[in-house]
């Protein structure tokens, strides 16, 4: 039976989860019908308006979806960052156990579609597209999951979490490691130098929220112009924040009761105002319930409503809005393969890959799953909306052709893969 502990936040989290596909969908829609209509010529001006920072000895200035998909996306790779180090140490990473089945999974979901792709490209010039089909939207996935209600155990929720966190590790490396290029190495040294030194004072149990921020924009800026992809800095500093209290939780137990009792010693109903020690115990209480968070926790908790109620579905309204008129040139080779990679390749892939863990005894399928829920999930994880339009942009990012085709088969095939593994969930039997 799973742990009501680890229930409760599982569940919150799925919530927002839910909730932000449920409003990436909204964002998706609206800017489909924005770019399609008498305002599409103002939607596609209003993203590329130039706005930053200049001076005679220093210049920032990038387009608004740029500042977007370069800026705040890196705080959404940041969440992501923290969820990752979260699952290794404590979460349905930490052991090997936890970790087979979602692994084999994902790893099927990652390899076969980007081989689906590479073998149906044809084309030169589109062969860099082959990192789009290898993405999953956890957000909008988990969305579809709430529709279908109890039909749907919760340990089917833990394991699509748990390999599309998997995913993102994979997703993170390739963007990192492929789709950055005329890497200024200075630049970058300097930035690792700083990240250096922000794991060395996590290795010393030492935290401060202001040295992160400034330490953060900082090598923010040295990644961007290093020709290293920013949001890779939002990761690696998420990996720096430390995951261990500086109180224990029974140490704050005690010491809580202790305030409380002192707090109540000096009330007086008479006075409208509290005495010295009742605001000293007040800071007490600050400073005690500060030091009890996890850093990583109390930041992920902090940031995660953000990224996915404003930057997630922000984003989504930013990028998706392709005309879709006879006009507009689409390469539909790449549109379909796209389209084949992240509905065939998904589900082939996650469900080869899944039956040959059980089959190798390696993993085994968690309690409350059938083997159809697998395929059902399998397809759901072809729903590749938000990573997927973010490395479709990094492949073609001077082929406006080759973006407008790959938002297309991303769309399509996001499309056909969540309305096949919500009909496979549906009519699953208990």
């Amino acid at each position: 039976m799973i742990d009501k502990l680890v229930i409760t936040p599982f569940q919150k989290f799925v919530r927002i989860e839910t909730l932000s596909g449920l409003l990436l969908f909204g964002a998706t829609f609206i800017a489909l019908v924005w770019a399609n209509s008498g305002l599409g010529s103002f939607y596609e001006t209003l993203w590329q308006y130039e706005i930053g920072i200049q001076s005679a000895h220093f210049k920032l200035v990038k387009p608004l979806i740029l500042w977007i998909n370069d800026g705040l996306m890196a705080l959404f790779f940041f969440v992501i960052g923290l969820e990752i180090k979260r699952e290794l140490l404590i979460g349905e990473l930490n052991t090997f156990k936890k970790a087979a089945f979602p692994l084999f999974a994902a790893t099927g979901g990652m390899l076969v579609p980007v081989a689906l792709f590479l073998t149906l490209n044809q084309t030169p010039e589109t062969v860099n597209g082959w990192g789009i089909p290898m993405a999953t939207d956890i957000a909008f996935t988990l969305a579809i999951l709430k529709v279908l209600g109890k039909r749907i155990p919760l340990s089917l929720k833990i394991f699509l979490t748990a390999f599309a966190i998997i995913d993102d590790i994979g997703a993170v490396m390739v963007i990192a490691i492929f789709y950055s290029n005329n890497i200024n190495w200075g630049l970058l040294a300097i930035g690792l130098l700083l990240l250096g030194i922000l794991f060395f004072l996590s290795y010393k149990k030492i935290y401060a929220r202001f040295l992160l921020f400034a330490f953060g924009i900082i090598i923010w800026y040295l990644f961007l112009k290093s020709g290293i992809h920013p949001t890779i800095a939002g990761v690696l500093l998420a990996f720096s924040v430390p995951i261990r209290q500086k109180i224990k939780s029974a140490s704050f137990s005690r010491r809580l009761g202790q305030i409380v009792s002192n707090f109540q010693k000096e009330v007086d109903e008479n006075i409208p105002v509290l005495t010295k020690k009742q605001i000293k115990e007040i800071d007490n209480l600050e400073d005690w319930t500060l030091n009890v968070q996890s850093p990583l926790q109390h930041l992920e908790h902090k940031l995660h409503n953000w990224v996915a109620y404003l930057i997630v579905p922000l984003f989504a309204l930013s990028n998706a809005g392709v005309e879709l008129n006879t006009t507009v040139e689409i390469d539909h080779q790449l549109a379909l393969n796209i389209i084949l990679g992240l509905f065939l390749g998904k589900i082939v892939g996650i469900s080869a890959f899944s039956f040959l863990g059980l089959k190798l005894k390696i993993a085994e399928l968690p309690e409350g799953i059938n083997f159809r829920h697998v395929i059902g999930v399998a397809s759901l994880a072809g729903v590749g909306f938000t990573m997927s339009v973010f490395i479709g942009n990094l492949a073609f990012s001077a082929q406006p052709t080759y973006i407008d085709s790959a938002k297309v088969g991303i769309l399509a095939g996001s499309f056909i893969s969540g309305l096949v593994g919500y009909i496979i969930l549906r009519t699953n039997k208990k």
